[in-house]
């Protein structure tokens, strides 16, 4: 259940669709002068050494936002939060979802993140330990369901599973049902992958049936290395922003056929 460490993953097709994401999401947010509430059920540690033994073994960033780079303008938000991270942390330094987040917010928004792993949690609270972040080593669906609906009422959760849990699949409709009718007006993203297996499947068609007017964003690429299972990348996003779907064309067009 706690074996999972993302540094093996990060910086990867899957992160770069996610993050773009995530950070245009926020910015599009913070363009209003209103507070708001920031929640991520699975934060991992939030800061990433891309020249570390464990990702350079995997070479998912290589693979990944290496070569995506070229894929945005320097003014993206994306690549923002990316020049922020290497300017405070060094050239090889990645952000993950919570520093991105961390980076992209104002003194007036609330974020909330839960990461159970003891040795991510613990990493993740020196990387955003000047941030102001609430920080909980606790289940994140726990936290969503107690923390909504959030104060600033405004706002965001990302929820993104290892899913090395195999429930998860499972247990996502009905947790993801339980807070949007506690949190009706937060905008709900959850990121999933793209296996050959289809386990990911019956969940889509369970939130499909739930939100039938959710945004659903899906790219495909080939396994990183043999044996690996994931083929692709999604992202399901409840109260979808205005415009966004501009962005998810133009990542769509980017990514390798």
């Amino acid at each position: 259940m706690l074996s999972y460490q993302h540094i093996y993953h990060a910086g990867n097709l899957a992160d770069v669709q996610k993050h773009a994401l995530l950070a245009w999401m926020l910015d599009y947010l913070t363009q209003k002068d209103k507070p708001l509430s920031y929640i991520e059920t699975h934060a991992g540690r939030g800061l990433y050494e891309l020249g570390s033994a464990e990702a350079l073994k995997t070479g998912e960033a290589q693979a990944g936002i290496d070569l995506a780079e070229a894929w945005f303008p320097a003014d993206h938000p994306y690549m923002q939060r990316l020049a922020e991270c290497r300017a405070m942390f060094g050239p090889r330094s990645y952000p993950g979802s919570p520093l991105i987040a961390a980076l992209a917010l104002r003194e007036t928004d609330t974020i909330h993140l839960a990461e159970l792993h003891p040795q991510e949690n613990a990493a993740l609270t020196a990387a955003l330990g000047d941030f102001g972040a609430h920080i909980q080593r606790r289940d994140g669906y726990e936290m969503a369901l107690a923390l909504t609906p959030p104060t600033p009422r405004r706002g965001l959760m990302l929820i993104d599973p290892s899913y090395e849990v195999k429930d998860d699949y499972a247990k996502i409709p009905k947790v993801l049902g339980q807070i949007a009718r506690k949190w009706n007006v937060g905008i709900l993203a959850l990121w999933y992958p793209i296996l050959q297996t289809g386990a990911h499947v019956p969940m889509l068609e369970s939130l499909a049936a739930q939100f039938p007017e959710a945004l659903r964003h899906e790219l495909r690429f080939p396994p990183v290395r043999e044996g690996h299972k994931m083929i692709g990348t999604g992202m399901l996003i409840v109260n979808a922003p205005y415009g966004i779907e501009t962005e998810t064309r133009r990542l769509s067009a980017c990514f390798p056929a």
